[in-house]
């Protein structure tokens, strides 16, 4: 009897999509440390206020989308985004189905006040690599995003 084909085994601390997600894991916990006890906002609550700062009147799902977090999960940051008085809600235009998500004024302040906290915070993380590699990974990263999403199944 012939010796099966050797599989390959998996190494999970060489594998790829684990150690991303530990590092992203990672990153996001540390980043929160510095906002969550100063502004009282979860992590996906500074996703919603993040994205919101970016792109004006987006619906729930335009950030479920953007932000890859569980519409559910967004719809819990918003409700309390809006309870806090930092995001207001509005029914959109034609489709009485879709609400809109905005900043109110104290939400872009609370951005404000989070967003050099939060570049300071990546700055300080890139300061381990030297220019060369924080290029080399901003593009990997962009040509890894890029991908075709796999359906899963």
């Amino acid at each position: 009897m012939a010796d099966a084909p050797k599989r390959p085994a998996l190494d999970i601390d060489a594998f790829l999509p684990y150690l991303i997600n530990v590092l992203a894991s990672r990153m996001s916990k540390d980043l929160a440390a510095i906002y969550e006890a100063r502004f009282n906002i979860t992590i996906a609550e500074w996703r919603v206020i993040a994205h919101l700062a970016q792109n004006r009147n987006v619906s729930v799902r335009e950030v479920h989308e953007r932000v890859d977090m569980d519409k559910s999960k967004v719809s819990r940051a918003a409700a309390t985004l809006e309870t806090a008085g930092l995001i207001e809600k509005r029914v959109a235009g034609a489709d009485k189905r879709l609400v809109e998500l905005q900043l109110t004024r104290k939400g872009r302040k609370v951005y404000a006040d989070i967003e050099p906290l939060a570049l300071a915070y990546e700055k300080s993380a890139l300061a381990a690599l030297s220019r060369k590699d924080q290029a080399a990974l901003r593009g990997a990263i962009a040509k890894l995003l890029a991908m075709p999403a796999a359906s899963g199944g």
